[in-house]
């Protein structure tokens, strides 16, 4: 028996292709988080960060990031500056962020306080131009913190765990 047999009450409300209800998705996506392995949950977010049906990516990530701590918001604009490649920071806000980092240095929680939610957004959507698989990286990042992508909303949520539950049929 798989972890996730014992959710299969859960994932057959997503499993229909008809992913309307998004009234308990919030809920259903707590029960899954915690039993999932991370990897699972990642390809959910996936899904759900490249769906037709939901923001863009820059936008659900500047999302994320407004919500995030300090660690957090470091932990992705790194990913995000990794993919979008030397230069992005001189390119934004009109160079004022070149300062930020010096080169080949990390971004710390203290540094990413002080970036926008909005340059998140050109940061993550020039990343995603320059490097597709920032949205698994992102994906796999956020697969770590749960209880933040409850925050993405109904939509984003029946998406990931639509393809939570497509996983689980094939296997």
């Amino acid at each position: 028996m798989g972890i996730l047999d014992s959710l299969n009450d859960v994932l057959k409300n997503y499993s229909s292709g008809q992913n309307q209800n998004t009234a308990n998705a919030e809920q259903h996506f707590d029960q899954v988080a915690q039993a999932a392995p991370s990897n699972v949950i990642a390809e959910g977010l996936a899904a759900a960060f490249r769906s037709d049906q939901t923001p863009a990516f820059g936008n659900l990530v500047s999302s994320l990031f407004s919500q995030s701590s300090g660690d957090q918001k470091a932990g992705i604009l790194n990913q995000l500056l990794a993919s979008a490649g030397p230069g992005i920071l001189s390119q934004l806000g009109g160079g004022a962020l070149s300062g930020l980092l010096g080169q080949g240095e990390q971004v710390t929680p203290e540094q990413a306080q002080t970036v926008s939610p909005e340059v998140v957004q050109q940061i993550a959507t020039h990343a995603e131009k320059a490097d597709s698989s920032i949205i698994d990286k992102a994906s796999s990042f956020y697969a770590q913190h749960s209880g933040l992508v409850k925050t993405l909303g109904g939509a984003a949520l029946t998406i990931a765990l639509a393809k939570v539950a497509e996983r689980q049929r094939a296997a």
